[in-house]
């Protein structure tokens, strides 16, 4: 390790001597037996020296390529001199969930793959060190509350609390509103608690997020799906001044093949909240443990597919092999997910497509028949469209086959809501800028305004959705809208 003091005085040609730090992970043949994070914490001494990489470009390029434009090199200048805490502040400045996003983003298409240092050598580790600077603060002085402002005769309803819905209750809360938010699940959280496996991320900081909610004046009503239990209209019936839709895209796309209605299939969803999850925080239906039995088969090719194969591994498959229809190339997931389900033992299929899931005589999928593909023209992806091979079927065993090739929304919200219009897809209708959907009050953000994206982009737009939300309860006072 290089000498530390004063790092401060380093040039920019010392910075770019200094190595990419380690950072430290538990053994894949040990963590494929427990499902605490892979990424272990680091050091201060560590931390310190990775952020003075940093050579504090003027034009800092990683803060513009974020999507809520974290001033990035101004915290790693505190991180650098050992102000953790300072560090933390800055990265709060614009990120309510730090910890969350240090764990979750794609910083290498994001603020690392826009980092300059990168261009020689590894990128600064951007991420890790902002989830250890929101780790420690918390660790040390707790979840920071913000302050409110004196309360105003207004309310604001929620619907779904997953990070788009977190950061308009947050800030509604912060502006004096009164907030309230439903969530369809037995506990809130959204994507952040059902979507995202515990060795990914440890759902205690998701717990306090929600604890410092509360005590924030915010209130959760669970187990309520909008559109069927209660409708939009319902909500402004009982008094809400205006409406956030932040439900994201939950219904998992199928294949449309023979067999997927066989025992033993699932849909991503399903099988990763029923294998990362308590029973008592599933729905009474999903409650059931999962036994992936010695062979599973995931299918797809994103980050919702490396979630499925590992959380497979950790429920006891022995053999689990990841089906993709094209080559690696083409994934549209983290490089850094692939690396970690190799490591671990996942095979890769490339180029291989189901055509049918094959059944015993009890009903219970046995086998998943395929089919070879090769690359042809660009289909509207801008990526190379696969082709069957012909005369190259052939079966995979399989006691469990997992569906991990995307979602789409529910359309309930869509279909009782008059007023509120949606996209053939069933994406909402929405200005990018402001969150305003089609019928006043209303606004959305998150994957239901844009397609399944990522946690950043979420908080970005319930920002925006925010202060678009502020201004419309504001005139709304003045009699303006």
């Amino acid at each position: 390790m290089m000498e530390q003091a004063p790092l401060s005085t380093l040039d920019r040609k010392q910075r770019l001597q200094i190595p990419p730090q380690t950072i430290p992970k538990q053994d894949p043949q040990e963590r494929i037996t427990n499902w605490d994070e892979v990424c272990l914490e680091l050091d201060l001494d560590t931390a310190r020296l990775e952020a003075t990489r940093c050579i504090q470009c003027p034009a800092a390029p990683c803060t513009k390529a974020c999507p809520i434009h974290n001033d990035i090199p101004a915290a790693l200048a505190r991180l650098e001199m050992g102000d953790v805490m300072g560090a933390a502040v800055k990265f709060r400045e614009t990120s309510h969930m730090p910890e969350m996003c240090g764990r979750l983003c794609p910083q290498e298409v994001l603020c690392e793959g826009a980092c300059v240092v990168g261009k020689k050598a590894l990128p600064v580790a951007i991420g890790r060190l902002e989830a250890f600077v929101a780790d420690q603060q918390r660790k040390h002085q707790g979840w920071p509350l913000p302050q409110a402002a004196p309360p105003t005769r207004r309310k604001v309803a929620v619907v779904g609390s997953g990070p788009a819905g977190l950061v308009v209750a947050e800030e509604m809360a912060k502006r004096g509103h009164a907030v309230t938010v439903y969530e369809a699940w037995p506990l809130p959280g959204g994507i952040l608690r059902y979507g995202i496996p515990r060795f990914k991320m440890d759902k205690a900081m998701l717990d306090e997020k929600i604890e410092m909610l509360r005590k924030l004046g915010v209130q959760f009503v669970t187990n309520t799906l909008i559109g069927w239990d209660i409708t939009v209209d319902d909500l402004f019936e009982a008094g809400s001044d205006a409406v956030f839709l932040g439900y994201g895209v939950s219904q998992g796309m199928k294949m449309g093949i023979p067999g997927e209605d066989l025992k033993g299939v699932f849909t991503a969803t399903e099988f990763l909240v029923r294998g990362n999850l308590p029973p008592e925080h599933l729905p009474l239906q999903w409650r059931a443990p999962i036994h992936p039995g010695r062979r599973a088969v995931v299918v797809g090719g994103g980050d919702t597919s490396m979630d499925c194969v590992r959380t497979a591994l950790r429920l006891g498959a022995r053999k689990v092999v990841c089906v993709y229809r094209r080559t690696e190339a083409e994934m549209l997931g983290r490089v850094e997910e692939r690396r970690h389900s190799r490591e671990e033992g996942i095979e890769f299929m490339f180029l291989t497509t189901p055509i049918r899931l094959l059944g015993d005589e009890s009903g219970h999928v046995k086998a998943v028949r395929c089919v070879r593909m090769e690359l042809g023209q660009p289909d509207e992806s801008g990526r190379p469209r696969p082709v069957p091979v012909l005369g190259s079927e052939f079966e995979i065993a399989a006691d469990t086959v997992v569906i991990a090739i995307g979602y789409r929304p529910d359309r309930l919200v869509i279909h009782t809501t008059p007023g509120l219009e949606a996209e053939k897809s069933g994406i909402l209708v929405v200005d990018p800028e402001t969150g305003r959907t089609t019928r006043p009050g209303i606004f959305a953000g998150g994957d239901i305004a844009h397609g399944a994206e990522w946690v950043v982009t979420a908080l970005a737009d319930g920002k925006r959705a925010a202060a678009a939300i502020d201004e419309y309860l504001r005139r709304k006072e003045l009699g303006e809208t």
